[in-house]
């Protein structure tokens, strides 16, 4: 796996049309998928106050800009390990 800190603001559509800002948080490449992810953002907070993140599969070349959906169960393992990882890195995100 190697992470990337890719920062930047990116705008989607969404189903109803309307453009959103998302922020990236970060793109990491899977050794055991062998697909590039991106988690990203767009701050807004879930019914218990946590700002929800999302994941996307993306091509790091850029001869696509489409960001597709992660499909497999391994696939979210492998994301929700990389953001445990994280969240332990930062201190876990606990009584902030």
């Amino acid at each position: 796996m190697q992470e990337k800190n890719t920062k930047g603001i990116f705008t989607i559509v969404n189903d109803e049309g309307k453009e959103i800002e998302c922020e990236v948080l970060f793109t990491f490449d899977s050794d055991e998928t062998k697909k590039s992810y991106i988690v990203y953002t767009d701050n807004t907070k879930d019914e218990v106050g946590n700002i929800k993140v999302y994941a996307s599969v993306f091509d790091p070349t850029g001869a696509s800009s489409a960001l597709l959906p992660v499909e497999t169960e391994k696939e979210w393992l492998v994301i929700e390990n990389i953001l445990a990882s994280i969240q332990e890195q930062n201190g876990g995100a606990e009584g902030k």
